[in-house]
């Protein structure tokens, strides 16, 4: 380890020589990268000195605990020593994680699909309150969140709502909620008081810019046709809704929401390469075994992640074993303590692979 945290210090001294001379990168885009992974290196760095210091440290106490005749000096020194191994301890251990490998979409925004799965009317209400919990936590975390496309159901939750979350680090928070959802609740319209039990499914996309994915305006097909809002009723007198077709995949994406169908197009075009290049790294994914092993659960759309159990007041997250008892607080958008536990798991199982 301690070879690649000379290799990362040299690296590190190179790009801020390189920054303290900008006329040597004539480029705008070249400049942003130096920069981005002249701190990125940084965090590592500051780790690995802090490090250094601590067994320059050790040592010095050590050396003061073996000559030292006072048992009042060495009492106070195996203390110091016992403080310096702790902090020796926690920041390896953090040097561990920052040097695991970084996702490449971590720093990415997202595109957040959700849609209602089992459960009928009451799958789409809960829907609409997942949609509602990760637009609280995200206004918490000061990120931006636009409503791409949605469709409602006739009693005011959602078939599919989807939606583009920008902010800083959006994907490596979020990235471990996409799968099913499950809600155990006595639904409003239930007179007999039973308890049923409804899904969500919930996928998190990172955001995929245009030279992300090239998009051959041969594959698509692009059909026009009138809004339509809930219950069916014509939102807009004018043809803006559009319907994309990708041909070679058969992925449909439709956007309603917007009164200029360039617009609709746009946001259509937004989900359509979310969707494509999230296939590709599925795919990608697959090919990698070993890789797979170390993700929490498979991230596959179809596995049950969590459970929401209204009578309890509980929330179960069926990867790691986590429960909580605060269903409130969590669907008002605190998702700190779930979202930490995940990527701690993550980490520690990362970890184990190295």
């Amino acid at each position: 380890m301690f070879e690649k945290l000379e290799e990362v210090e040299r690296r590190y001294e190179t790009l801020n020589h390189l920054l303290s001379q900008p006329e040597v990168i004539t480029k705008q885009d070249e400049l942003q990268k130096v920069a981005r992974e002249y701190s990125e290196l940084g965090k590592v760095v500051d780790l690995y000195r802090r490090l250094k210091r601590l067994d320059t440290e050790i040592g010095e106490s050590r050396h003061l605990l073996d000559t030292e005749e006072d048992e009042e000096m060495k009492r106070l020194a195996k203390e110091e020593l016992d403080r310096l191994l702790a902090d020796k301890e926690r920041v390896e251990g953090n040097l561990k994680v920052a040097l695991l490998p970084k996702d490449p979409n971590d720093e990415k925004n997202i595109i957040l699909e959700i849609r209602a799965g089992t459960g009928g009317d009451e799958a789409g209400l809960f829907a609409g309150d997942l949609f509602r919990m990760y637009a609280k936590h995200a206004e918490k975390k000061g990120w931006r969140m636009e409503v791409l496309s949605r469709h409602y159901t006739g009693v005011g939750g959602f078939k599919e709502v989807i939606a583009l979350v920008e902010g800083k680090g959006v994907y490596s928070r979020l990235k471990f909620e996409s799968g099913v959802h499950r809600v155990q609740r006595v639904p409003v319209t239930e007179s007999q008081g039973r308890i049923h039990t409804s899904t969500v499914t919930v996928a998190i996309l990172p955001e995929a810019e245009e030279v992300d994915v090239q998009i051959d305006p041969n594959d698509i097909r692009v059909d026009i046709f009138r809004s339509s809002g809930p219950g069916g009723q014509s939102v807009n007198t004018t043809d803006s809704a559009v319907r994309i077709t990708h041909v070679p995949t058969g992925m449909v994406v439709s956007c309603q929401d917007e009164k200029s169908q360039y617009k609709n197009k746009a946001k259509a075009l937004k989900i359509l390469r979310a969707r494509l290049m999230d296939k590709a790294q599925q795919e990608k994914k697959l090919e990698i075994s070993e890789k797979r092993r170390l993700q929490v659960g498979t991230g596959d759309r179809s596995e049950r992640i969590r459970t929401h159990n209204f009578p309890q007041g509980r929330v179960t997250d069926h990867r790691i074993g986590l429960t909580l008892y605060r269903l409130e607080g969590v669907l008002e958008g605190d998702l700190d303590e779930v979202l930490g536990a995940l990527t701690t798991y993550y980490q520690t199982e990362a970890l184990k692979g190295n």
